[in-house]
């Protein structure tokens, strides 16, 4: 993957060309320029990990990063302040979308380009990894005629891809749909999509009250960062809108929580929510180089506890020319909450944790992350330890099963009764 350049035969411009060229072809999501006191070491982030690519001499780091800063319509004269900019360019003509960040460091600017890839959303939904049950569940969510609908996950968990795969089913000549976004990722033919600008006060808030005058059927926000857009957001969506938007939430149960510390009324939310998508990614299985071994004993009990299922051999990475380490691209797994009436009564009520927690994951066939990911082992779609790397286990599985709680925190008695050796716990 590190590849060597001839920096002193190059032009600066050919080379940054060609730094973001190639790691959009090997499918790069970023590419880190960082500083050090010595020379510019470049990172690039494929399937979530980040990899050395390259490093740049002295000689040859200021201009690399003034032609990045040029390139993106950024201020070449400010090195003192983070700065945010753009590049749509056409390199060899391959149509790039590229967000770019500075930020000033001891040692200069680092610099960070992301690669935006629209490929997914275009695809359709069910090109997301939705399992059948999610699938039909989102399906239903999106027909409603009013109600908000939240995507939840960390940063860079696919939930911009999974909003606009939604607005595209749904974008019909029928309906007047508004976005207000921070930036606005992707252009949609046929919707109505508002930038905001903070520093001259279109803030979520603001963009929102002109919205809800301009006759909306629905009403997309970008995220949910503050208590008023929330407040603003959930009231949207009791007087006939249609609400979709994202939250920083691990999953369905602590996005509840999240609205209710943000002084969203329970009475209100109860009548809004309409269903929760939580969402991770996790790394794909080389279909070309990976295969199947026997599954440990701690494995098999972590089967029998969350699925119910006896499983004897699962998938593992290997690694070829093909894939990095035996992962190429990655999946999404998914939990999709659809809220039915005594989820609604008891956040009116504000019943309990335990009690709601048992309403969210016992009723109506909830799916958790962690099934869905396990599931997705089964298939060979991903490895058990890529799925226990991405997902808070304690928080997913709550305080029932301690006994398979404590064995993946690793507490020696549980071990000791699972019969897991050293070599097992390694892998993990």
């Amino acid at each position: 993957m590190f590849k060597e350049y001839d920096y002193e035969k190059l032009p600066v411009v050919d080379i940054v060309n060609e730094m973001i060229l190639d790691a959009s072809k090997k499918n790069a999501s970023d590419i880190h320029f960082d500083p050090t006191p010595t020379v510019l070491n470049v990172r690039i982030r494929v399937d979530g990990e980040l990899i050395n690519y390259a490093t740049v001499p002295e000689a040859v780091k200021n201009p690399l990063l003034t032609r990045i800063k040029i390139i993106s319509g950024m201020n070449i004269t400010e090195s003192r302040l983070p700065q945010d900019g753009a590049i749509k360019n056409l390199i060899d003509d391959d149509s790039l979308d590229l967000r770019v960040s500075s930020l000033p460091t001891v040692y200069g600017e680092k610099i960070v380009i992301r690669i935006l890839d629209y490929t997914m959303s275009t695809n359709g939904l069910e090109s997301l990894g939705f399992s059948n049950n999610n699938l039909t569940k989102v399906q239903k969510l999106i027909s409603e005629p009013n109600g908000i609908i939240l995507i939840t996950g960390a940063t860079g968990t696919g939930k911009s891809t999974t909003v606009y795969s939604m607005l595209q089913i749904i974008n019909t000549i029928e309906r007047n749909i508004i976005t207000v976004e921070d930036p606005v990722e992707m252009k949609l033919a046929g919707i109505n999509q508002v930038q905001t600008m903070s520093e001259i006060g279109l803030t979520f808030a603001n963009a929102l009250r002109s919205i809800l005058r301009q006759d909306p059927d629905v009403i997309m926000i970008g995220e949910i960062r503050d208590d008023e857009t929330a407040r603003i957001a959930v009231r949207a969506s009791i007087t006939g809108h249609l609400v979709l938007s994202t939250i920083h939430t691990n999953n369905s149960l602590n996005t509840i929580e999240r609205l209710l510390d943000m002084d969203v009324e329970r009475y209100l939310l109860g009548s809004a929510l309409e269903g929760i998508i939580s969402q991770r990614l996790v790394k794909k299985l080389c279909p070309k180089c990976r295969t199947s071994r026997p599954a440990t004993a701690y494995e098999k009990n972590v089967f029998k506890k969350v699925l119910g299922m006896d499983i004897t051999d699962i998938y593992t990475p290997v690694g070829c020319n093909e894939c990095y380490k035996g992962y190429r691209g990655r999946v999404a797994i998914q939990e999709v909450l659809v809220i039915n009436q005594d989820i609604r009564d008891a956040i009116t009520n504000n019943t309990r944790k335990d009690n709601l927690r048992k309403l969210v994951y016992n009723q109506e066939g909830t799916t958790t992350l962690l099934e869905d990911g396990l599931m997705k082992v089964m298939e060979g779609l991903s490895s058990f330890e890529e799925i226990l790397r991405v997902i808070d286990i304690e928080d997913d599985l709550g305080n029932d099963d301690i006994d398979i709680k404590n064995a993946l925190i690793g507490k020696t008695e549980e071990i000791d009764c699972l019969e897991v050796n050293t070599s097992d716990i390694e892998t993990l």
